[in-house]
């Protein structure tokens, strides 16, 4: 229909022409500078015929975001760190088996980061975090068969090598998902010890005769519905997540010592620290317990490697986990800021109870939460991961996409080591059951395509709110380029990894935040608008701490459509979800 209306003008057009050059009126010749680009297509003219007509192609609209955050970056070689949490298995396929690897990690390194600080067309990410790389028989892997090996549908050792090479030789660091809380039940620690089991023939067992005893939480009794019966006894172990991920007993010292020899293998093959699966379950509902586990890890690890980074997954609320940096760990997974009902979804939604000036207030606050623990803590916020529906799936209506890009600064804007999980940049799709949220990473809409993976066999089919890779990377007003500002921007920035904050509540309210970042003597201002409309602050008015407000200039933002950010003056006007630097 489109093509027919213009067909219809464009022979409008040329008899007025017509008309006007018999009545005496020369027509004007087009000149070079009127031509606009144009598209031959076909159309179906009013007679039925097809005919070939030229169509206006649109001018592309270059996001006011590039020339604002043009700049230098500034890297600082530290724990402060943005990493990229990959799923390999759903990454890219290097040998054609709709299976993600390891040497199709290798080959999509540029995406991630290219090593030159001076290019735009990477994500600018500087950490790397593998979930599970080691032998098992899931197609997620956290049943761990041997700890010193890579599974085979992901390569080999030596591809692995490779990869850890590349990521330093880029100025990244490593981190590999550790998964301590269980094994598989076809572990060889396991098959041994549930053997011995079955061949007691009534008598007592002993530790001394099979050490693997110890290993796992064995027991006569059934102690609770997570325990398992061992095929041919009348013993019991304790798996809390599945009957074929076996607990393991952590206060065993010979555990302990494996695990030390497993570290030692990991630090030998290059990683720089590890993401520790599930510790709030070593012991469940046991801090203490728990912290003195991660304690133990902490100090095992710093001892062999100094700058090795370790962060916890503790899937609890926020005052529980802030107690495990007791153990001395860098890191503690800030769940309260994930997720769809988290702290940054409800502020975007402005749900009851939830604002810009809530989201302002619990950024400044975790200092204190924090570091009452320990003083060196790095906070690491997130927004999804794999356990979680991805963040495209929180928003619904004509913002959904700009509430999107929102929430995404909200998270890159945080202190401490941010994490970013794979397709997020993208806007993937995923939701329901495990399998959704680790779709294949979706560079390009055919399926076919050399790379792409099949992704886990049991997802669900379902279509992708967002265009792939291949479309968002000339676009530079989507999901993709605006992750790419706001990295871009963390990394021009020292002090939003690592400022000090301060909450201007003066200044803020439900729909502005305003916080100001310190760093060694250099400071900047935040402000977030969080509604659909513009919105003008007076920075003569905002009172802050060692700064002269009047004397500020924008040095970055973040903006969801084409209008920019703009300063006349004292008189800040933000558009609609959008984000501004001022320094």
């Amino acid at each position: 229909m489109k093509r027919r209306c213009i067909a219809m003008l464009l022979s409008v057009s040329i008899l007025a022409t017509t008309l006007l050059s018999g009545c005496g009126e020369q027509a004007e010749p087009a000149t070079e500078a009127s031509v606009q680009s144009t598209e031959v297509s076909e159309s179906t003219s009013v007679d039925g015929t097809t005919e070939s007509v030229e169509e206006t192609a649109e001018p592309a609209v270059e996001s006011p975001m590039i020339q604002a955050n043009a700049g230098e970056v500034n890297v600082i070689d530290d724990k402060y760190r943005t990493y990229y949490e990959v799923f390999v298995y759903s990454f890219y396929d290097s040998d054609d088996d709709g299976i993600g690897d390891i040497k199709g990690l290798t080959e999509k390194l540029d995406y991630i980061n290219d090593g030159d600080d001076s290019t735009t067309d990477d994500l600018g990410l500087n950490g790397l975090w593998l979930m599970p790389i080691m032998p098992s028989t899931t197609y997620h892997k956290y049943d761990v068969i041997d700890y010193c090996d890579i599974d085979p549908e992901y390569g080999t050792l030596e591809d692995f090598k490779a990869l850890v090479e590349e990521c330093h030789n880029r100025d990244m660091t490593v981190i590999i998902d550790f998964v301590m809380n269980h094994t598989s039940s076809q572990h060889e620690w396991f098959l041994t010890a549930c053997e011995y089991l079955q061949g007691l023939d009534g008598k007592e067992p002993s530790e001394s005769e099979c050490p693997y005893l110890g290993y796992y939480n064995f027991s006569k009794e059934k102690v609770a519905d997570y325990y398992y019966q061992v095929p041919g006894t009348d013993w019991y172990y304790e798996g809390k997540f599945w009957s074929e991920m076996p607990d393991l007993n952590l206060e065993n010292e010979a555990v302990r010592q494996e695990f030390s020899d497993i570290v030692d293998f990991w630090l030998e093959m290059g990683v720089d620290g590890f993401r520790l699966d599930a510790a709030k379950e070593y012991y469940s509902d046991n801090t203490t317990a728990n912290i003195e586990v991660l304690t133990w890890f902490n100090d095992m690890v710093k001892e062999k490697k100094e700058d090795a980074y370790i962060v916890a997954e503790v899937w609890t609320e926020a005052d529980v986990y802030a107690k495990y940096y007791e153990s001395g760990i860098d890191s503690v997974f800030d769940f309260g800021f994930a997720n769809s009902d988290g702290l940054i979804a409800n502020a975007v939604k402005g749900i009851s109870g939830y604002s810009a000036s809530s989201y302002g207030k619990a950024v400044a606050s975790l200092e204190e939460r924090f570091g009452q623990y320990n003083e060196n803590y790095v906070d690491a916020p997130f927004y999804t991961n794999h356990d979680m529906g991805r963040s495209a799936g929180y928003y619904s209506g004509d913002n959904a996409e700009a509430q999107t890009k929102m929430a995404a600064a909200m998270n890159i804007f945080m202190n401490g080591s941010v994490f970013v999980y794979y397709g997020e940049e993208l806007g993937m799709k995923g939701s329901g059951k495990d399998e959704n949220k680790r779709a294949p990473m979706y560079w390009t809409e055919d399926e076919q395509a050399e790379g792409m993976c099949d992704g886990p066999k049991d997802m669900d089919e379902f279509e992708m709110l967002y265009p792939s890779y291949e479309v968002q990377k000339e676009d530079s007003t989507s999901i993709y380029s605006y992750y790419k500002q706001a990295i871009l921007l963390r990394n021009r920035y020292p002090e939003i990894a690592r400022g000090t904050v301060t909450f201007l509540a003066d200044s803020s309210d439900k729909n502005l935040c305003v916080i100001t970042k310190e760093y060694e003597g250099s400071q900047i201002m935040i402000v977030f608008n969080t509604a659909q409309d513009s919105l003008t602050l007076d920075l003569s008015s905002v009172q802050a701490e060692g700064m002269d407000t009047s004397a500020l200039s924008i040095g970055g933002m973040l903006v969801t459509g084409t209008d920019a950010v703009e300063l006349e003056e004292s008189n800040l006007v933000l558009p609609g979800y959008s984000v501004v630097i001022l320094k």
